[in-house]
């Protein structure tokens, strides 16, 4: 008993930092390790440094606040702000289950808000978001986004597909790819048609997964254009791991691009959203599905649909600042391998 007393008292004087990976990280980057209270200073995304655009960067965390695409409830603008304040509880530095730390192989920063004028013009505030994301492009920069409802995804990808279509992992209760709807092209039931027209997503290295609901009817496009639809119904069926071999068959290694909206989980973990759909899934086969996509050529992802005033817990934005987290985890692992290949 007192030998074991006393190795018990030799390893208290340990460091509590026993992942040697990660204490070598800090050691060459000249960080230093210090608690710092979840509650306490700026809040960013993922509490990453706040930067310009411009200064050298990777991967650039944007806030997208802008709702004018909205069908139903309103509120996604104030999604990028409560994300920010839920950050602290969601990011690394290490990913505990694969390993990854995105600060040791990729540069990456919060770049605030993209500035948007027309906030009464949702044609002219489509345009802006594309100018920014295009500046963006020019810089090489991997561009992974918090919205905002899912109308912003049609001009990030603008953006991102502007040399060659990129495929899609998209994780939704909604196909969105509907027509015009109430006069506009521009809602967030439509994305993905406009990006396919547009020229700037393959429909057929495009995957669907998580669909239900009574908006099915709107998404004959992607049934016609040759994307992969998979019903909430169908996941369950195959599971998850018949879900990723076919979605490595689809994208292949082409750039792809990974969107996630917040209402394909079940309102019970998730009520803060705009369209929100029972009998989705949980967080945890969010989780399982993203870590899965490792090794594909992920060139930008977004969150989206976090509508604050519809959940003042702040648990959808938690959830959502997760998902932002295992994003970049991929985006950062992704990057690191297209530059050492």
């Amino acid at each position: 008993m007192p030998d074991r007393l006393a190795r018990l008292r030799e390893l208290s004087e340990k460091t509590d930092l026993n992942d040697r990976t990660l204490a070598e990280h800090l050691r060459n980057s000249g960080a230093e390790r210090s608690h710092v209270a979840p509650y306490a200073g700026l809040c960013t995304l993922l509490k990453a440094d706040l930067r310009q655009p411009g200064e050298p960067l990777d991967i650039a965390l944007v806030g997208v606040p802008f709702d004018l695409g909205v069908t139903n409830r309103p509120g996604a603008r104030f999604g990028p702000q409560q994300v920010r304040e839920l950050s602290a509880m969601a990011a690394g530095p290490k990913h505990h289950a694969t390993g990854i730390i995105p600060a040791a192989i990729s540069r990456f920063a919060d770049c605030g808000d993209v500035p948007i004028a027309s906030t009464y013009d949702l044609e002219r505030a489509t345009e802006e978001i594309e100018t920014y994301f295009q500046a963006l492009a020019d810089q090489g920069l991997v561009p992974l986004s918090v919205g905002g409802d899912h109308s912003i995804s049609y001009p990030i990808l603008k953006a991102v597909g502007r040399d060659a279509p990129v495929g899609l992992v998209h994780i939704d209760a909604h196909a969105d790819t509907g027509g015009p709807f109430n006069g506009s092209r521009f809602h967030h039931g439509g994305p993905f048609r406009n990006a396919a027209l547009s020229g700037v997503l393959d429909p057929e290295r495009t995957v669907q997964i998580g669909i239900r609901g009574r908006a099915e009817p709107h998404w004959d496009f992607s049934y016609d254009s040759g994307m992969r639809v998979i019903h909430i119904e169908e996941f369950q069926a195959l599971g998850c791991d018949a879900v990723l071999h076919e979605v490595r068959s689809i994208v292949g290694d082409g750039p792809t691009y990974v969107s996630f909206d917040v209402d394909s989980i079940d309102p019970a973990f998730t009520p803060g959203t705009g369209t929100p759909e029972v009998g989705g899934f949980t967080p945890r086969e969010v989780q399982t599905l993203l870590r899965g996509l490792r090794g594909l050529n992920l060139v930008g992802g977004d969150v989206v649909e976090v509508s604050p005033p519809f959940d003042r817990s702040g648990n959808t934005a938690l959830v959502a600042a997760t998902m932002l987290w295992e994003i970049l985890c991929l985006l950062a692992e992704a990057h690191s391998l297209r530059q050492r290949g």
